[in-house]
């Protein structure tokens, strides 16, 4: 196994926010794009690195790590220099930060997942309608809070930045790009630009760039279906 970590990803996904994290730490690390549209996800070299078939996985001297959660918790603890998460001494404190994580990888994603890719939760069509607007109803219930926290502070945790602030970014982007209305979230659109702005996401994103740019020329790129009419 390589020395430097390897992250397994692909554009747009979930992903970025590792790969934001990375970034961040600074230290070298390579990655291996994993193309979706031609089925690597399902191939026996990729599911041999993760059986679930899904991004990010990221190969580390202690093992492939998977889900983006543990991988960001991994990352900090590993690299506390590096400040992506807090590291609290106390365990109710520790529990905290785990509650904001758990927060986006568990609250936010998966609505995240059912508003952009609704028309493919279902085999029947007539379905995703209905599913993308109980997205939406989840998601303006989940996010409010977190908009009325970003209003009276910069960043997540307050006024430091953390990877937090990435994955909350990342999942702006997604529904945002999908047609979730912004207006009513001034707060959180201003931390996505925020947030946007730094070196690391910047970096992330060049990487992004490269890897679209090679699926495109592959006639690999992957386009999310168009929002269902209601």
């Amino acid at each position: 196994m390589s020395a430097s970590p390897i992250l397994h990803f692909a554009p747009q996904t979930c992903a970025r926010v590792t790969l934001t994290a990375l970034e961040e730490i600074g230290l070298p690390f390579e990655t291996r794009l994993i193309a979706f549209m031609a089925g690597e996800h399902r191939k026996p070299e990729f599911l041999a690195v993760n059986p679930s078939g899904k991004v990010p996985a990221l190969e580390t001297q202690h093992g492939v790590i998977v889900q983006n959660g543990a991988i960001l918790s991994y990352l900090a603890q590993t690299y506390p220099d590096a400040g992506l998460l807090p590291q609290p001494d106390d365990a109710a404190g520790r529990a905290g930060i785990l509650t904001e994580l758990f927060r986006c990888s568990s609250d936010l994603h998966p609505l995240v997942t059912r508003f952009v890719m609704s028309p493919m939760i279902s085999t029947d069509p007539a379905d995703a309608p209905r599913i993308r607007a109980k997205a939406e109803e989840g998601l303006t219930m989940q996010l409010a809070p977190l908009e009325q926290r970003l209003a009276g502070q910069p960043w997540m945790l307050g006024e430091e930045w953390s990877i937090l602030d990435a994955y909350l970014g990342w999942i702006w982007f997604r529904i945002t790009g999908a047609g979730f209305e912004a207006d009513d979230y001034p707060a959180l659109q201003q931390h996505y630009v925020c947030a946007s702005q730094r070196p690391c996401a910047q970096a992330a994103l060049a990487r992004e760039e490269e890897a679209q740019a090679e699926l495109k020329a592959r006639g690999l790129l992957f386009t999310p279906p168009p929002a269902p009419k209601t």
